[in-house]
């Protein structure tokens, strides 16, 4: 039997067998899909899916309270009634003694691609119902751009969504110059699913056309094909930025027609560059000596990038550093002193490369959307600091020019999720989730925070139900069909969720008398009713399986603005591009100052930390799977080195320390370490290696929170520190490690094995 559906990374046909994915065929009408499908086999019925409710067993025997045992106690298997009854009624302890405030509603990640049984989404309006609770805002991969490009340009979004297009780059960008290149492993994924994959295919007729491409990475695959790659000290993107704007102003090649009419502050922060005030000229001499490229070459590029049709890209993972925000300015400036923003193929875009939306045609229409409501709590967090939040209840931080409170949290709701994949230093948070009295945890595998939690909730996939899913940059709205029954005593988190609400006495406002079928014709037919043109049936649409809807193709970024910036003047406080900021710069940072800047990192070769540790690890996206979601599909586990995950080291840095390919090494610092698998490779840079994150945390001693982790986590390795008192984004993406090979028999891996569920 076979059934189509819909994933983060592809929409596809299944075969099933004994109730699972035997194999999967991608969207014939997709020309380059994602190999990730690969992972979906076997996962419905694998030995890591939770099968029934389950609570640890010191909180059932001892009720709530901290505890260090977290992650290393065994479960009670009970019933659906006890489950719902124990949760019920220890939300209702928390709110009548602590109030809203102390649950956090963490559920951060992708969890589902559907429209309705979207974990986070359940859950934030299930709370919300309740009165509230405290929330968090950005996320782990834009932290830092999500605070600043509002700033500086008045919006973060359409640098995404309304991006410039592919098909615009392909006839008329010139020259690509790539910060962080454009890692093609990472398009094939995109949050609310996509059935294309049209990057691949755009930049082999950008080269065909005579484009060119520049990159500066340290990792050569950063970008396929032919280009011209740089590979600088890692963490010193901003500084060759700046040496290219220092040409750019000294040889009276800016665009200063464009930096009055169009932007603010290029003055204040053309001092900076050429060192009036500091006595530092940021010139291409001054950034060799950090980066390690030669002046000549910064000096030539600049002069070609101001003689050609030039498009500035900035990935995202150069801002999930310390002093991320300044990356994203800094590269909107250096597109802003070339002066041709708003023109096709020019100007500045941010994020091509790392996922599958920018360079895609927007939607000229809002999706379907499940109505959560507003919250009646307004204490909220940066999502990079929940483990400052929980160990530090009663502290004042500052955060993009407010003085804030961490809240006194008890109970930690968490549903769609997994934070030892997205948060920094795990020997930390463990130490952190200690702290609550509650953690409840819906998931549909036993992944570490499921382990780490006091109730597990088992949760169906996408596959065991039915919904629809699509994205704001795909023109498909996919019906997602139920492909087998839920698995053993898994439930739909929104039949959960209905359960607890009729027990709290807010079963009708959280339902409103409408089953999960019911729910998604009421949103299909509310959306379908705001169209412009006439929509079929939700019945039509169900039988056909999909929904082709209208785009916005040919999309220059910021054109709008460029034809007439009175008319559509950017959401900042001067209408312009802020290349100074008045308001960042009265928030008197020494961390970010009010115009983008150099600061040295705290984790880079440069630096006295090197001496201890004197290889940079980047921790970037794996190109075996989406984070740590399906860690245990074929793709993923394929990928592994005598079961760990691998990390990539230039041959001469492997010789070194006297391994080679297929030895298992020691990462480690001061903070944690953890086992990797060898692969050479001299497409690294030298003194660079590269650890992907989303390899399931598993403590050698799940009872010590300073374990070595023997699967090769890189986040036991990682500054649990914000990027600046701006964002306070996550700094995740960069670490100095020491690598050495690891002696004695290997541990095993049992990242994937449930643990202990005793019988009630």
């Amino acid at each position: 039997m076979s059934r189509a559906s819909h994933s983060h990374w592809g929409a596809f046909t299944a075969e099933l067998h004994a109730g699972d994915i035997s194999a999967v065929t991608p969207m014939a009408t997709d020309t380059d899909p994602s190999p990730l499908l690969a992972n979906l086999p076997g996962s419905l019925r694998h030995r890591a899916r939770v099968a029934g409710p389950a609570v640890r067993r010191g909180w059932l025997d001892d009720g709530p309270g901290p505890s260090g045992a977290r992650g290393a106690d065994e479960f009670v298997a009970v019933t659906w009634d006890e489950l719902t009854e124990l949760l019920a009624d220890e939300l209702r302890r928390v709110i009548d003694i602590h109030g809203n405030e102390a649950i956090y509603g963490g559920s951060y990640g992708w969890a589902s691609a559907g429209r309705f049984h979207h974990a986070q989404s359940q859950v934030h309006r299930f709370l919300k119902l309740l009165g509230g609770y405290t929330s968090s805002r950005h996320s782990y991969s834009l932290g830092a751009t999500g605070v600043i490009m509002p700033r500086v340009v008045g919006t973060h979004d359409d640098l995404f969504k309304r991006s410039t297009g592919w098909d615009v780059i392909v006839e008329h960008t010139e020259l690509l110059v790539c910060f962080g290149g454009v890692a093609l492993k990472n398009t094939g994924i995109n949050h609310g699913g996509t059935t294309a994959h049209p990057a691949r295919a755009a930049l082999r007729r950008f080269r065909d056309r005579g484009g060119h491409i520049v990159s500066f990475s340290p990792l050569r695959d950063d970008v396929e094909g032919d280009y011209e790659w740089h590979a600088p000290v890692p963490g010193t993107d901003v500084a060759i930025m700046l040496a290219l704007a220092h040409v750019l102003a000294t040889e009276n090649l800016a665009d200063r027609e464009f930096l009055d009419t169009y932007c603010t502050g290029y003055d204040r922060f053309e001092r900076y560059l050429l060192g009036s005030d500091d006595g530092v000229p940021k010139s291409p001499a001054w950034a060799s000596a950090l980066s390690g490229l030669p002046a000549e070459t910064i000096t030539a590029l600049a002069r070609r990038m101001a003689a050609a049709r030039t498009l500035v890209t900035v990935s995202w993972s150069l801002q999930r550093i310390r002093h991320g925000e300044q990356a994203p300015w800094m590269g909107l400036t250096l597109a802003a002193m070339l002066g041709q923003i708003g023109l096709p193929g020019g100007g500045f875009g941010h994020g091509y490369g790392s996922m599958n939306e920018p360079g895609l045609a927007p939607l000229r229409y809002r999706l379907p959307v499940l109505p959560q409501g507003p919250n009646p709590v307004s204490t909220f967090i940066p999502v990079a600091a929940i483990s400052d939040m929980l160990l530090h209840p009663g502290q004042e931080y500052d955060y993009n020019g407010q003085r804030l409170t961490y809240p006194d949290i008890r109970l930690v709701y968490w549903a769609g999720g997994n934070p030892f994949h997205h948060h920094q230093n795990i020997p930390r948070l463990r130490r952190a989730l200690a702290r609550p009295d509650t953690v409840v945890v819906h998931d549909p595998y036993w992944t570490a925070m499921a382990k780490h939690a006091d109730i597990v909730v088992p949760s169906t996939t996408a596959y065991e139900r039915e919904d629809y899913s699509g994205s704001r940059n795909d023109p498909l709205l996919v019906a997602m069909r139920a492909l087998t029954e839920p698995y053993a005593a898994s439930r739909d988190d929104y039949d959960t969720f209905a359960a607890l609400a009729e027990r709290l006495g807010v079963g009708d406002q959280f339902t409103q008398g409408r089953t999960a079928r019911q729910w998604l014709q009421h949103m299909y037919e509310k959306w379908a009713a705001g169209l412009d043109f006439a929509a079929p049936t939700f019945d039509q649409f169900w039988a056909d399986g999909q929904l082709r809807l209208p785009t916005e193709p040919g999309l220059t970024l910021l054109s709008d603005f460029r034809a007439d910036p009175h008319t559509h003047r950017l959401n900042t406080p001067s209408g312009r591009i802020e290349i100074f900021s008045a308001d960042i710069d009265g928030f008197g940072y020494a961390d970010c100052v009010g115009h983008p800047a150099w600061f040295e990192p705290t984790e880079w070769l440069g630096g006295a930390r090197a001496a201890s540790f004197p290889l940079h690890l980047l921790a970037n996206q794996p190109a075996s799977r989406l984070h740590s979601q399906l860690d245990t599909g074929a793709l993923s586990q394929g990928s592994k080195v005598s079961g760990r995950e691998p990390i990539r080291m230039h041959p001469e840095d492997a010789a070194e320390r006297g391994v080679t390919d297929g030895d298992v090494v020691r990462v480690y610092n001061d903070r944690g370490a953890c086992l990797a698998g060898v692969v050479t490779d001299a497409g690294v840079r030298p003194r660079a290696v590269q650890l992907s994150t989303g390899a399931w945390f598993d403590p050698l001693d799940p009872a010590d929170p300073d374990a070595l982790c023997v699967h090769g986590n890189p986040n036991v390795l990682t500054d649990d520190v914000g990027t600046s008192a701006l964002a306070r984004g996550c700094t995740g993406a960069h670490v100095l490690v020491q690598v050495e090979k690891f002696a004695g028999p290997l541990p095993p891996v049992r990242a994937h094995q449930p643990p202990v569920v005793a019988e009630r």
